[in-house]
């Protein structure tokens, strides 16, 4: 099966890519964190083999390129953390064992959340159908399939995050956690839709002077922005952001016909415009005054 530019298979077990990529800056600078968790592109080659969908069809979940448009983070004193696996073979924006039971060849153990609306739109940590509502796989999976997919690539990056979120802490006296992802084009948004959707679980992820700073940045910039409609934060916002634990957890999503063709999953020319603007975003962000947060 051929595979398009960025759909690489991961290489064989000897020469295995870790789950993702962590750039630091050369001086921490800044109390934020950036992390993008659904822009890998690494597919294994079984994978891609047991699935009833063609390579590009696979990738309608995919954020593709935000781990790009953040890529300035670390120039500006924060590090980025970027899943190198795909949403669609994993997802870290879900509980660890949120699985549909339907998927599998055998019963899952009684542990295993099973009834989350996640669970029941396809769309858990093992998700069955893409983006588009179409069916990944082939075959029923096994239960040690999933277990083995969350041990090797949930569980690192996770703790990879929260050591990040640690040290900033430690640091700095508090962590601004930025969750960056992309949002497909939706029929209900015809119009007007949104450039960036800021999802800040309502209030409760994070400091609400976070998310209007964010807003205002943006805004300053000609976007059309919305707060937590419809996206108001998935299981990364909602598991780290604890204001009065020092975390705060903002999520963005961006428009991916501001930088993307959907239908082919490729860059288009005017990224590049919109990756320089989210390069002054994070600027703004990080030279901020934040203490307010402590």
């Amino acid at each position: 099966m051929d595979l398009p530019q960025d759909l690489t298979p991961a290489p064989t077990l000897a020469a295995e890519p870790p789950p993702y990529l962590l750039t630091q800056p050369a001086r921490r600078s800044s109390p934020l964190v950036f992390a993008s968790p659904h822009s890998g592109r690494l597919y294994p080659a079984d994978f891609v083999a047991a699935a009833r969908l063609d390579p590009v069809a696979l990738r309608r979940s995919e954020d593709g390129f935000v781990d790009e448009l953040f890529a300035a983070a670390p120039e500006h004193g924060a590090p980025l953390l970027a899943a190198t696996f795909p949403r669609v073979f994993c997802d870290v924006n879900r509980e660890p064992w949120e699985l549909d039971p339907g998927m599998f060849d055998g019963p899952l153990p009684a542990w295993v959340n099973t009834a989350s609306p996640r669970v029941g739109a396809g769309l858990g940590t093992i998700a069955r159908v893409v983006a588009t509502g179409e069916a990944v796989y082939r075959r029923k999976l096994s239960f040690a399939e999933a277990e083995d997919r969350i041990r090797r690539y949930w569980q690192p990056y996770h703790a990879a995050l929260a050591a990040l979120i640690a040290e900033t802490r430690d640091e700095f006296g508090f962590c601004l956690l930025i969750d960056c992802h992309s949002m497909p084009t939706h029929p209900a948004q015809a119009g007007n839709p949104p450039d960036f959707v800021l999802g800040d679980a309502h209030g409760t992820a994070c400091a609400p002077r976070a998310t209007r700073l964010a807003e205002e940045l943006l805004s300053g910039l000609g976007y059309r922005v919305r707060r937590n409609d419809p996206y108001a934060g998935g299981y990364v916002t909602r598991h780290y952001g604890r204001p009065r634990e020092g975390v705060h957890a903002l999520q963005v999503e961006v428009a991916r016909p501001l930088y993307m063709d959907e239908a082919r999953i490729e860059r288009l020319p005017r990224m590049a415009a919109l990756q320089a603007d989210l390069t002054r975003v994070i600027e703004g962000l990080t030279r901020a005054d934040w203490s307010a947060l402590r």
